[in-house]
């Protein structure tokens, strides 16, 4: 029963990895439609972190989240052997051609950062707790995806049972709404929810423009192409995206 004057129940809340991405940034608009969103972002010394902060930034502000928090770690700069975070190692152009996801699950690409989303959900769950958050949203996706291991379901149903034996109460849910989906089918959500698609960035190399080369940039152009939409973010160049449905 409700009463003229009472005041809204509180909303649940809960924690979202914010990389500054597409896929996070429509996750997060899920969180911002469901929840009290709290987001978190991690500096660890990719190449475009500068800018995945700022674009981080703008999603939370645009969705009205009640706290950014940005954390720098710094182990992944130091540790190296990703192509995000060691200036030896050059970001490889994407394979010419539709992408064969049996073919990019075969092997890891040198973009991989390794093991980096369990520390991105350690630091969320633990920040969970503090804030009586009961869902850990991050934005996971497997297919159209470059192959990490790190984004299969398997994995976020292993660190589930990490948090149930870890924690306090053990009742924190990891959620990824978007790791089953297409990325065009992704696009098209955000769109549904007004996600502030203009102001993410999934460069691997640029910060002012985006490569347009690089594999982050074909799977975006080739997801914005299939869902018909123009892409909104500036890039130096742009290689022809089928629109075809795969």
């Amino acid at each position: 029963m409700s009463f003229s004057g009472s005041s809204p129940l509180p909303r649940p809340r809960a924690v979202v990895c914010l990389s500054g991405g597409m896929d996070s940034a429509v996750c997060a608009a899920l969180a911002a439609r469901d929840y009290e969103a709290y987001a978190v972002h991690f500096s660890y010394g990719q190449r475009t972190e500068r800018r995945e902060l700022e674009s981080a930034r703008a999603v939370a502000e645009a969705l009205g989240f009640a706290q950014f928090f940005p954390l720098r770690i710094d182990l992944f700069r130091q540790i190296g052997g990703s192509a995000l975070t060691d200036a030896s190692i050059a970001v490889p152009d994407a394979p010419e051609g539709e992408p064969d996801s049996e073919a990019r699950g075969e092997s890891i690409p040198v973009t991989y950062v390794p093991f980096r989303n369990a520390h991105f959900l350690a630091a969320a769950v633990s920040w969970a707790e503090v804030l009586g958050a009961k869902t850990v949203m991050i934005g996971a996706v497997e297919q159209d995806s470059s192959g990490y291991p790190d984004c299969r379901p398997a994995y976020y149903e292993a660190f589930q049972q990490l948090i149930r034996a870890g924690t306090r109460d053990g009742d924190i849910e990891v959620a990824t709404p978007l790791i089953h989906m297409r990325k065009s089918e992704i696009i098209q959500l955000g769109l549904e929810l007004t996600a502030p698609l203009h102001v993410t960035w999934s460069c691997y190399s640029g910060e002012d423009e985006a490569c347009g080369a690089c594999d982050s940039c074909a799977l975006r152009l080739r997801a914005f192409a299939q869902a018909g939409v123009d892409d909104p973010i500036p890039y130096r160049a742009r290689k022809p995206a089928s629109r075809s449905a795969s």
